[in-house]
This record gives C-alpha cells, sequence and structure tokens, in this order.
C-alpha cells in the first residue's frame, strides 16, 4: 500500500463530475488497483475514489496546469468504463510504501458457532433437566442446530441465530416438519433461540407453537457477572 500526504486538487470525470478544490489530503494507492482520497474527518468514507479493476499513470502536467502550481498529475482510469479520477499535486509533503501481504480477513466474534458451542455446552439454560442429544444434528433438508431432550424426556430441536429474524423461523418450522415424521424422535417441538429475536420472528414462532429464548452470549462466555447488574 501506498501512502501520500499531499497539497492537490481532485477531478472526478465519467458518468458524473465531482470537483475537490485544492487542500491537503491523504491518497492510499492500494495492491487491487483503487485509489482513495480522504480528508481529515469523515471517519472512514474517502472523499472520493476509484473501484478497481482500474490503473495510475503519473504524468507531467502541461503548461497551463504548472502555471497554477501543479507538480504531478495522477489519472486513474477505470478499467470497465470511461471513468476517470484525475488528480492534479502542488505540493508532496510524504509518499511511504508498506507491503501489508495476505490479510487473513475478519474474524467476527459471537458467531452462530459460538452460540451453537456454548449452548450445548449449557444445555440447561433451556430448562431444568434437558440434556444434549448432539450438535449438528444431520437431515435430509440440512443440520439441526442442537437437538435435545426436556426434563419429561421429549425431544427438542433447537435452531441458533445471533439476530432471530421470520426465516429463522420458517427454517426450524421446515426441521420440525421432517423430524416429526421421525417414530423415534416424534413428538418434536421447537425452540428457536438468539441474541436477539424479532417482533415479528416472535409472533410468528408462538402462532407455530414454537418456543423463544434469548441468550446473553457475554454471561455464556462469563465475562458479564449478571449477579452484578442493577437492571
Amino acid at each position: 500500500m501506498r501512502l501520500v500526504i499531499a497539497r492537490c486538487s481532485v477531478d472526478y470525470v465519467g458518468r458524473l463530475k465531482a470537483h475537490l478544490p485544492l487542500a491537503t489530503r491523504l491518497l492510499l494507492v492500494k495492491a487491487d488497483g483503487s485509489v482513495l482520497v480522504h480528508s481529515d474527518g469523515g471517519s472512514y468514507k474517502p472523499l472520493n475514489w476509484m473501484s478497481p479493476p482500474a490503473s495510475l499513470r503519473v504524468s507531467t502536467p502541461d503548461e497551463v496546469d504548472v502555471e497554477v502550481g501543479v507538480i504531478e498529475q495522477w489519472t486513474v482510469q477505470s478499467a470497465k468504463t470511461d471513468d476517470r479520477l484525475i488528480i492534479n499535486i502542488h505540493e508532496q509533503l510524504h509518499d511511504t510504501s508498506h507491503e501489508l501481504g495476505q490479510d487473513p480477513g475478519l474474524i467476527k466474534d459471537g458467531v452462530e458457532a459460538d452460540l451453537q458451542r456454548l449452548l450445548a455446552d449449557q444445555i440447561e439454560l433451556l430448562g431444568a433437566g434437558f440434556s444434549l442429544i448432539r450438535r449438528e444434528y444431520f437431515t435430509a433438508i440440512g443440520p439441526v442446530d442442537i437437538l435435545a431432550r426436556d426434563d419429561k424426556g421429549a425431544t427438542v430441536a433447537i435452531e441458533l441465530k445471533r439476530r432471530g429474524d421470520i426465516d429463522g423461523v420458517e427454517q426450524l418450522t421446515r426441521y420440525l416438519e421432517l423430524l416429526n415424521r421421525d417414530p423415534l424422535l416424534a413428538p418434536v417441538r421447537g425452540i428457536f433461540a438468539a441474541q436477539q429475536i424479532k417482533p415479528q420472528a416472535r409472533v410468528l414462532a408462538n402462532d407455530r407453537g414454537i418456543d423463544c429464548v434469548t441468550l446473553d452470549y457475554d454471561a455464556m462466555r462469563g465475562v458479564d457477572d449478571v449477579e452484578s447488574r442493577l437492571f
């Protein structure tokens, strides 16, 4: 990645036109071909940019531009359209490049796999007397997140989501219809468990006889002392 701090003006030419007057800005040139123009504000969002695939050409300005103080001109050309980003540099204050290497990507905390593992280890959160049959109980239409037994020995299918919406309830409904055809498991009831459950999903679940359980992820991980809460 190349980082350039420069006094520059920027023009976007193509399907639309936009102009940034002369000011000091940060120019990011990434290995994927993208070029982004940032100011010292606006959080993460650039003032203007060219998405990849694109090519960068650095040229000497013409006489007219030289007269107004331009020392270098960047033309960032889109490979797919006629759009161009033209950066006229008047003064270069900093120029450095860094090899960042391959990025491993974002690892999200609190994904459904984490919830599944934690709930399987703490299955009693669903009720006293609950016991785990297995995680990822495979069916012909996909795996049920958790299959368990309640205190009466009845089979319970649990669908887990970080944010529970209507689609999750529909998914659990399909699992229940299939599982209840198996005489070794039937009758099977369902529990829809999530960190947050949308009101519409809760209404639909209740209408179909599916219980809803809101999970406290921090408490399940042991990083939130529920006994010390005021509310």
